[in-house]
């Protein structure tokens, strides 16, 4: 489990920091080093913040038959306990919480998403697509921070195309009644992240925990404490392999503390029908592509498959 009270200390990246280019480096450096940071200046009102966990604490709340109208299809909508298992080497049936995926919501498969009744929950959907909406910001500036942190002649390169980034909200929780006597019990087993970048947002209650040497054993976890106004952004497997592993996609887990907890994770993933192959700001003859070129929505399909066993 690692030791007691070993805690991580991530950087801060300033969003409308004036001089892009030292936070650029800044980034750069915390890409390589952990695949783990902070952004703060982020746009998100605080109050908008609130609201969406207000909204997600009413949805989780409703019985279990209401839920399940929702079930999740083509990536959207209701899993119940149980129902993924992000670490394939675990001998538990699956992960102890539950979740509710919103996928993009301005273009053709707008209509894909799934959303409860105004009469159960009158406020649940305009609060959902505010926050969508306002953290997509967000998430732009921060990809084209990214672009510059790689030496990319064009800052829009992870932004440019119509459908990009393809954005993801996912609503989790995990309840805080889970037997947390065995070390086996995990509200999250260990995991990386598909995509390009994921930011996360919690309720302050702690349990994230992260792993830098995700090919060492016994493995070493520190926890990742909560920075109030902050969110916490880490690197998926795509920007991994657009980096030829410069940029580091890092093992992470959610370590229950007994207390239930809420959080809102949004993934920023390339259209599906994008090549990710080696950056040419990434190689060199001395350090050739280590990965070879993959369609993105192969790689979600894939990932997929195997976390929900289907």
């Amino acid at each position: 489990m690692g030791e007691k009270g070993m805690i991580i200390k991530l950087p801060i990246i300033d969003l409308t920091a004036v001089d892009r280019r030292s936070t650029a480096a800044s980034l750069r450096k915390a890409c390589i080093e952990t695949g783990f940071f902070y952004i703060v200046n982020h746009g998100v009102e605080k109050d908008l913040l609130q609201r969406l966990f207000d909204e997600s604490k009413k949805f989780f709340e409703l019985p279990v038959e209401d839920k399940m109208k929702l079930s999740r299809k083509e990536y959207r909508g209701y899993s119940a306990m149980f129902a993924e298992k992000l670490d394939l080497t675990s001998d538990t049936k699956g992960d102890p919480k539950e979740t509710f995926y919103v996928g993009p919501l301005d273009d053709e498969v707008c209509n894909l998403n799934q959303w409860p009744s105004e009469e159960l929950l009158p406020t649940w959907r305009p609060t959902i697509e505010s926050y969508h909406r306002k953290i997509l910001i967000a998430a732009k500036s921060l990809l084209t921070l990214i672009a510059l942190a790689l030496d990319l002649e064009d800052e829009m390169f992870f932004i440019r195309a119509k459908d990009s980034p393809m954005p993801f909200l996912r609503l989790l929780h995990y309840p805080g009644d889970l037997n947390c006597s065995s070390e086996e019990v995990l509200g999250a087993s260990a995991h990386s992240d598909y995509g390009m970048v994921t930011l996360l947002a919690t309720d302050g209650v702690p349990g994230l925990q992260v792993c830098r040497e995700k090919d060492c054993y016994p493995r070493v976890w520190e926890d990742v404490p909560h920075i109030e106004g902050a969110f916490i952004v880490n690197i998926g497997d795509l920007m991994e392999r657009w980096t030829n592993g410069l940029f580091s996609s890092t093992l992470h887990r959610v370590n229950p503390k007994g207390k239930e907890r809420y959080s809102a994770a949004f993934f920023c993933d390339p259209p599906t029908d994008t090549v990710v192959e080696c950056l040419e700001s990434c190689c060199s003859e001395s350090n050739p592509p280590r990965f070879p070129p993959i369609c993105s929505g192969d790689y979600y399909r894939e990932r997929f498959r195997l976390t929900y066993g289907a």
